[in-house]
């Protein structure tokens, strides 16, 4: 069997790869810079192939090189998960999730796999609550909801921020002629969630008449609202975290750059009771993590 390269060696090519540059590497792995260099170079002896292009003081990887690190990301990363997925095996028990029915369908039942694959021991359940800013239920453990962040004798940790901007079909832009000014937007239907407060505030701004927010259609569920959106049936005010994938797929297109603060976010919403529960504190930790990564993560159109 061929020699296995080391560890540390393995780590200070990925670290270069992903920063491009031996200091930036140095700098993570808490070495010195000319150990990081001393560690590629056996790397490359090693191996038996260059890795490396060094023109002066610049170096930058070899097409061999940057084929081999991303084998290698691959491979540092699998030994990761395997880490945590056996850590893990030590939070168990159950866990009742309520969540808002559009945060729900429309990001945490896309992403919920990954919870599971770190704890595959938890049984999970969830629901989504009458209101969006309903904590009350006492069956429940772990609240994601939408509101002011004031629930007295809870913890209570922000999510996500919302800005609310219309969103439709690119279909409904064919049908009404195009969008190409905020006054256009007379031409659809507008799709409201509960109340016209949202696009009330959107047409002020806009300079659009804001009596226009009283008419369209109201709907009792955010699901019901893309969905309508979705199908061109109008235009819907919605929020760039929650329709994240139907914006990449092009099934939702942004036809103003106008966007409204709301006044509330997502909140993640855990009775000081249970707080200190392992099982909450794994899904909670999880959930913050994730949605930082997605945050992160530029809109692909």
């Amino acid at each position: 069997m061929k020699r296995i390269p080391s560890t540390q060696a393995l780590r200070a090519l990925d670290s270069f790869t992903r920063h491009g540059s031996v200091w930036k590497a140095a700098d993570e792995l808490n070495l010195t810079r000319s150990a990081v260099s001393h560690q590629l170079r056996l790397l490359e002896r090693d191996l038996g192939f260059q890795l490396l292009n060094r023109i002066g003081t610049k170096i930058e990887l070899t097409e061999q090189g940057m084929g081999y690190a991303l084998d290698v990301r691959k491979a540092l990363n699998t030994i990761a998960g395997s880490a945590v997925r056996h850590a893990n095996r030590g939070v168990s028990g159950s866990i009742n999730v309520c969540c808002t029915p559009g945060f729900a369908s429309s990001w945490l039942c896309s992403h919920i796999s990954s919870f599971r694959e770190t704890h595959p021991d938890v049984r999970l359940s969830i629901s989504t609550p009458m209101r969006l800013d309903d904590v009350s239920n006492p069956d429940v453990d772990v609240f994601i909801a939408f509101g002011t962040g004031y629930w007295p004798d809870m913890q209570v940790e922000l999510l996500v921020e919302v800005e609310f901007t219309p969103l439709c079909s690119p279909v409904l832009i064919n049908k009404s002629l195009g969008l190409s000014d905020p006054s256009d937007i007379k031409k659809t239907c507008l799709l409201h969630l509960v109340d016209d407060d949202d696009w009330e505030e959107w047409l002020t701004i806009a300079d659009v008449d804001p009596s226009f927010a009283q008419t369209g259609i109201v709907f009792s569920d955010m699901n019901l609202v893309y969905s309508a959106a979705m199908s061109a049936q109008g235009i819907a005010m919605g929020d760039e975290f929650i329709c994240r994938t139907a914006m990449a797929t092009g099934q939702l297109v942004r036809p103003f750059d106008i966007n409204i603060k709301s006044k509330r976010s997502y909140y993640l919403v855990v009775s000081e009771a249970k707080a200190d529960n392992k099982t909450v504190m794994a899904f909670s930790d999880w959930l913050k993590e994730e949605v930082m990564k997605n945050e992160a993560a530029p809109i692909k159109a």
